[in-house]
């Protein structure tokens, strides 16, 4: 009956409020488009003049069109573009002429061809801290801010984006603290600071009256229950009972612990997670409800933007130390944490989890996920629509396939360098699949590699031999390097990870928890 109860009050406030907005005359804007994800779709090929795309294998391994797992024929075009030589045939040999000269070809084509642009007059994101709470996690005392970052949507107010963030730092150490960023789903508070007893008492009373005033019924059932109380307290923390087990922590725990603190970010309220969603969110704010054109970016560019956006907040907080901040994700995710570190400088380093196609894995690699999954109905809302020609089989231009790529995942990877990079997956025995082609993201980290070597750091301190250089067995740290590789014995998953990903970034941030004195 609680839940029941406190539904219709929140039902009914949220009535009135919605009352009281005034309603947005829709006919002085251009009509919102809706689309079906398959119309979207369809829409794209005929922007492209593309009359018909492969379909994307299969990841059951008895179906006819299942994905390939045979590494003797997973690389159709093992020659990868060479991230050190521009499209001219100059080769890179100092910082300056990377900076100046290949590192723009590479996001040009990256944005025209991958992920997508971003337009050029994005609306201003404007950040309110909505509560402020003091919490408990685990014993360490955090500050808990609830944070909506609302795009100015006057231009186009048919379509509002509200994007949700959770900042969390711990309160027993010396700050401002590192940060690191999180992708996520809706996110909550940790653990919630409650009322007193006598103030829960107080909401009790004053609850109990406001739904007998609405319903006089409900008198006779709290009057037959006159203990009952609609409103509990959780359980509080038990200062007295033994502590959690290492190897029990949870990341945003072990970040608590080492003098971190954690964001949340919530994907969905920047821009949703299917194609029918192009028309909305901040890809259809922008196109004022229109679809996409060919080069528009897709969701994972995107979340991307949003997270940057995350990060103007943070640089205005005293508790955040702001050059150091990192922003991590895990599968689909994981893409969105390496697409936002390779083109948000100001991001200090990123933990990405087994990311698969579309993000450390080689596109051209023909081994579980394929070009041709990504540009199918699950995924091509990822990227930019001109991706899927790269997939399509009969079209005004011919076939294409992801060896015409003009780039690959080593050179969105040499994007982040000089800053920290640690890439992470588990085995396909836990769950972490073989689909994700961990191989593949182990070539496309070797490759990157003499990029951070030129900037003057180190990679994962082996040659840049793709080809040759085999994939470490899993638990082998290459953890010595600004670019760095673990594959752990979990599944999918980068949380066992966790607990080499803090000391080393901390080595190279120079950060070292201090206590409050």
């Amino acid at each position: 009956m609680k839940k029941n109860l406190l539904f219709f009050l929140t039902l009914s406030v949220a009535y009135a409020a919605t009352a009281q907005m005034t309603k947005t005359d829709s006919t002085k804007y251009p009509k919102l488009t809706t689309f079906t994800a398959q119309q979207d779709q369809e829409n794209m090929k005929q922007q492209l003049g593309i009359t018909k795309l492969r379909p994307g294998k299969s990841g059951n391994e008895s179906d006819p069109n299942h994905a390939n797992y045979d590494e003797a024929v997973a690389n159709p075009c093992p020659q990868l573009p060479d991230v050190l030589t521009t499209k001219d045939g100059k080769k890179i040999t100092t910082a300056d002429e990377w900076w100046k000269q290949r590192r723009p070809e590479i996001v040009e084509e990256f944005e025209r061809e991958v992920y997508g642009r971003l337009p050029k007059n994005i609306p201003k994101v404007t950040w309110n801290v909505k509560v402020t709470d003091r919490e408990v996690v685990n014993r360490i005392p955090v500050i808990v801010k609830m944070l909506v970052g609302h795009v100015d949507n006057s231009e186009y107010p048919l379509i509002n984006v509200d994007i949700n963030m959770r900042l969390v730092v711990p309160t027993n150490v010396k700050g401002p603290v590192p940060v690191l960023m999180m992708f996520s789903g809706r996110p909550s508070f940790p653990a919630p600071a409650q009322p007193s007893p006598d103030e829960m008492d107080k909401l009790n009373t004053a609850f109990k009256e406001l739904m007998i005033k609405n319903d006089p019924s409900l008198k006779t059932i709290f009057d037959k229950y006159p203990a009952y109380q609609p409103i509990t307290r959780l359980p509080a923390p038990n200062f007295f009972a033994p502590p959690k087990p290492e190897e029990e922590l949870t990341p945003q725990e072990r970040l608590l612990a080492a003098g971190w603190g954690y964001v949340t970010i919530e994907t969905n309220s920047i821009q949703a997670d299917n194609g029918a969603g192009l028309t909305r969110g901040i890809i259809g704010l922008c196109n004022k409800g229109q679809p996409r054109k060919p080069d528009d970016w897709g969701s994972l560019r995107a979340w991307a933007w949003g997270a940057a956006r995350g990060l103007d907040y943070l640089e205005t907080d005293t508790l955040v130390d702001a050059k150091k901040v990192g922003i991590e994700g895990v599968s689909r995710y994981g893409k969105a944490a390496l697409v936002t570190l390779a083109f948000e400088p100001r991001f200090a380093v990123g933990l990405i989890g087994s990311s698969g196609k579309g993000g450390v894995t080689l596109h051209r690699r023909v081994f579980g996920e394929t070009v041709e999954n990504l540009s199918g109905g699950g995924g091509f809302h990822w990227m930019a629509g001109n991706y899927i020609k790269y997939a399509t089989e009969e079209s005004s231009f011919g076939k294409k396939t992801g060896c015409d790529l003009p780039v690959d995942s080593h050179e969105l990877i040499a994007l982040c360098a000089p800053r920290l990079m640690f890439v992470s997956y588990g085995i396909p025995a836990k769950g972490d699949a073989k689909w994700l082609d961990q191989q593949g993201s182990w070539m496309a980290t070797v490759a990157a590699g003499s990029v951070f070597k030129l900037l003057g750091v180190k990679d994962l301190g082996i040659s840049n031999d793709y080809i040759k250089e085999p994939m470490p067995p899993m638990l082998t740290d290459k953890l010595d390097g600004q670019l760095a590789w673990r594959q752990h014995d979990g599944g999918h998953t980068d949380a066992p990870n966790f607990k080499f990903f803090i000391p080393w970034a901390n080595k190279f941030l120079k950060h070292e928890r201090t206590a409050m004195q």
